[in-house]
């Protein structure tokens, strides 16, 4: 042994990636700095699988049908259903698994649907890697990157899979789902200890952090469920913020509860206190509780959703996450950009001028050489530099690029170093923000040579940039300096000099008054956030229709406590010249006044008011990041197509709205009845079975509600969840229903004389026919005649009631279920009492006593 060796020290073969120098990473991982081949690419990734945590597969699907079982009042019904088959109960318990077999089928089928309409749009919008294969980079799909794979990142980038720096420049990478970490941490090539901690790997990249800015070659070495992200997967997957739509569900679902608690509990003590079989009894009041609940609510949202989903997409509106559609018809302010949703987003050069404001080529040729060089964030304004530099027939020839400073969001500024191979001379060439850029200058360019920026020439050119921002022009400044050597960092950036000044247009879209016109109408106040300088932001704002009086700075914001800018948020339509951090402070500020916010980005520093707002909505052409936040995805950064997806929204959750209300009034107006006469009758008024038959029936035409018209009066404002609404319509249109189903009873004791069979054969046929009329009545505020159901509900209304109808004549069936046939009075009976009941029910309407839908 070597007398210097470390007994104690790993073999190189034991080292973890991170320790490695980048040639030996390399042979580890059988790779090199030109990438993979695509056919070894092909094995590893056959071999390993895709890059990809939690892939679905046939176990989402086994998953999500034991999903369909595992509510608890399902697991009530076999548990009677077991119980029946005990007792050798067979009609009831053959009856009960039907349904809820029927039951989870239908639930199954639908959600498999959504869910399948949902992977299909993720597909649509899968991340992408810049990745090296057969020497040549070329864009692939990021889980098809296999270990072993080079990849180039740059500024607003995903990184896709854990690797190892090779190169770097200025690279800033945001971790904080991984190590809590607040600021980005900047990254390096080269080998660390080996005992480094996850927070101290500098040289490392793990799938779920961004890129903030620079750029760099990175060795992908995990990929999938073997990265970080995926080990630690099932302490990350932490349940997302519970939606406004979701929170209302669960409400919903524990008032339903507390209301089946008490019915359950009062029907059997009753039942008991009579002296019936406990068993039946407790079958019994099991089906009245389960009748009470909308048992395919999650299919019928699902049925709804997808359908939404699929519309929305027809009008290039992509959805996410389902339940964004639901949110996105509730949200009440939607705060966006500036450039590309209210304006035209094509930037054009309107004029390149000197400090005195007169047209100056040689800033022209700076420009273009800073934009053309440029190698970080791809953004409009270097692209109209290059195009208006190439109209002047500008080129880089005789330039050489040495040196960059990437773009950030705090230096607000881009440098190039280029090298003018004519002389070998250097240039710092600085480009940015006036303010940002003016701060590093000494001097300002003038006729006679260079003079010192005072106080008189900052005043000066401070009146010159807010007049060009008063006509709707975007300024940067353009500043140069001489240096020597070829590497420079942010702390170069100083003594330049201002060479002038570059204004571009970004007129307003025709179409973006007419679309926040329309937003207005629907309830929904839009909210201009942008970094941009006030006087621009107030020129766009009033051609569009907001209020530019109506504003707050960045400047102004950092200065408020959090009480004031509750105060202040929803009184203002321009927020001017914020600070990337600032956008989510926003944002939760509107939510803290109770206003559902929807929020519209994408760039980098988007992705948390993406993730804070109540409906994330992004564009295609968005960096990864804000498109990986997002919750709707919109092809075209266009306020129509949005407003499009709200009223989609809207009419979504109405038509949720109109099962909900519609059902739970029936199913509660049904239960009270027969809690209500169990003590009276000599019988029970319905077995078991045929409870759960009449609730199953009768949520099969709720199937069509999603294809059923929704009134222009239901689109014109948000929609939300209203507990009280629900209750007083449950409580309002179930008594009425109670009223009749008593009439019911009296009629086919007292009048008809009907026994046990005919009793439960009759009310039966009146309970379900009643429950399909009230889908024709409450389904609209209209009067029934004028507002008829579309023809797929009504379709369905119309074979369900068929169904009731026949059958009492089905034959072996019917006496299975313990039907018979009715006598001419007794089915005269029902159909007056149906009739009187939808009359009822429209008088009670009309009346007022009820909104439809609450």
């Amino acid at each position: 042994m070597h007398p210097h060796a470390n007994p104690s020290a790993p073999s190189t073969a034991n080292r973890p990636d991170w320790s490695l120098p980048a040639d030996e990473l390399l042979q580890r991982h059988a790779s090199r700095r030109s990438g993979l081949g695509s056919a070894e690419a092909r094995a590893r990734l056959q071999q390993h699988g895709p890059n990809a945590i939690d892939e679905r597969t046939s176990v989402a699907i086994w998953r999500l049908a034991l999903r369909q079982v595992s509510s608890p009042l399902v697991l009530i019904l076999v548990i009677g259903g077991a119980i029946s088959a005990l007792l050798t109960s067979w009609a009831d318990a053959a009856t009960i698994l039907a349904i809820v077999t029927g039951s989870a089928a239908l639930g199954f089928w639908q959600e498999l649907r959504a869910s399948q309409a949902v992977e299909s749009l993720r597909k649509r919008l899968a991340l992408t890697a810049r990745t090296w294969r057969d020497g040549t980079p070329t864009r692939l799909p990021a889980r098809e990157l296999v270990a072993g794979d080079v990849v180039e990142l740059s500024a607003g980038n995903l990184v896709p899979a854990d690797g190892v720096v090779l190169e770097a420049r200025d690279f800033l990478v945001t971790e904080a789902s991984l190590t809590g970490e607040t600021f980005p941490v900047e990254k390096h090539a080269g080998p660390l200890a080996a005992g480094a901690a996850l927070r101290e790997r500098t040289n490392s990249v793990f799938l779920g952090s961004s890129v903030r800015s620079g750029s760099a070659t990175v060795l992908i070495t995990q990929t999938g469920e073997r990265t970080v992200l995926g080990e630690l997967a099932s302490g990350l997957r932490l349940r997302e913020p519970e939606t406004r739509f979701a929170l209302g569900t669960r409400r919903f679902g524990e008032m339903l509860l507390r209301v089946m608690f008490v019915v359950v509990i009062a029907v059997l003590a009753m039942n008991q206190w009579l002296g019936r079989p406990l068993i039946d009894s407790l079958l019994f009041a099991v089906a009245l509780a389960v009748g009470l609940s909308p048992e395919l609510l999650p299919a019928i949202v699902s049925v709804m959703l997808a359908r939404g989903t699929r519309k929305l997409a027809a009008q290039g509106v992509l959805v996410r996450r389902l339940e964004a559609i639901e949110d996105l018809g509730g949200m009440n302010v939607l705060c966006t950009d500036k450039t590309g949703t209210l304006t035209q987003g094509e930037m054009t050069l309107d004029a390149a001028v000197d400090p005195q404001g007169q047209p100056s080529p040689q800033v022209l040729q700076w420009a273009y050489l800073n934009a053309a060089f440029e190698t970080g964030i791809e953004n409009p304004l270097d692209a109209a530099l290059v195009r208006a530099g190439e109209t002047h027939s500008l080129g880089t020839a005789g330039w050489r690029k040495v040196d960059e400073i990437p773009y950030d969001f705090v230096r607000k500024r881009l440098t190039i170093v280029a090298c003018d191979e004519r002389d070998g001379t250097r240039w710092m060439v600085v480009k940015g923000a006036v303010a940002q850029v003016l701060d590093c200058c000494s001097h300002v360019a003038a006729a006679d040579g260079p003079v010192a920026l005072d106080g008189a020439w900052r005043t000066r050119l401070d009146g010159f940039v807010q007049a060009q921002g008063e006509s709707g022009l975007r300024v940067l400044a353009l500043a140069t300096r001489h240096i020597e050597q070829d590497k420079v960092t942010p702390a170069d950036e100083q003594g330049l000099t201002l060479q002038g000044f570059l204004s571009f247009s970004d007129p307003p879209k025709p179409s973006a008054t007419q679309a926040l016109q329309q937003l207005r109408r629907h309830g929904v106040r839009v909210k201009m956030i942008t970094g941009d300088n006030r006087h621009v932001a107030a020129h766009v704002a009033q051609q569009v229709g907001l209020d530019p009086k109506a504003m707050l700075t960045g400047e102004a914001i950092a200065g408020l406590r959090d009480e004031s800018l509750w105060h202040l948020a929803p009184r203002t339509d321009l927020f001017v010249e914020v600070d990337p951090s600032q956008k989510e402070r926003i944002v939760r500020a509107l939510q803290r006044t109770r206003h559902a916010v929807g929020f519209l980005g994408d760039g980098i520093n988007d992705a948390p008011a993406l993730h804070a707002a109540d409906v994330g909505i992004s564009v295609d052409q968005a960096v990864d990041v804000a498109r990986e936040s997002a919750d709707i995805v919109l092809l075209q950064p266009d306020l129509g197509v949005l407003c499009r997806g709200v009223e989609e929204g809207r009419r979504t959750f109405a038509n949720t709205l109109k099962y909900i209300s519609l059902t739970i009034s029936a199913n509660f107006g049904n239960m009270v009845s027969m809690a209500l006469a169990t003590p009276f009758l000599p019988f029970l008024p319905l077995t078991a079975t045929q409870i759960l038959l009449n609730n199953f029936l009768s949520d099969l035409p709720a199937m069509a509600l999603s294809t059923d018209r929704v009134e222009a009066s239901q689109l014109r404002r948000p929609r939300a969840w209203k507990m009280a609404s629900l209750r007083r319509f449950m409580l309002v249109f179930g008594l009425t229903s109670s009223v009749f189903d008593l009439i019911t009873f009296a009629v086919l004791l007292w009048v008809l004389a009907a026994d046990e069979a005919v009793f439960r054969t009759a009310w039966f046929q009146v309970s379900l026919l009643t429950e399909l009329a009230v889908v024709v009545v409450l389904r609209s505020r209209e009067p029934a005649w004028t507002s008829p159901p579309a023809p797929m509900l009504s379709g369905a209304l119309l074979a369900v009631a068929l169904v009731a109808l026949a059958l009492p004549y089905t034959g072996p069936l019917a006496a299975w279920l313990g039907f018979v046939p009715l006598p001419l009075g007794v089915s005269a009976a029902v159909a007056g009492i149906v009739v009187a009941y939808a009359a009822s029910t429209e008088l009670v309407k009309r009346f007022g006593l009820a909104k439809v839908p609450p």
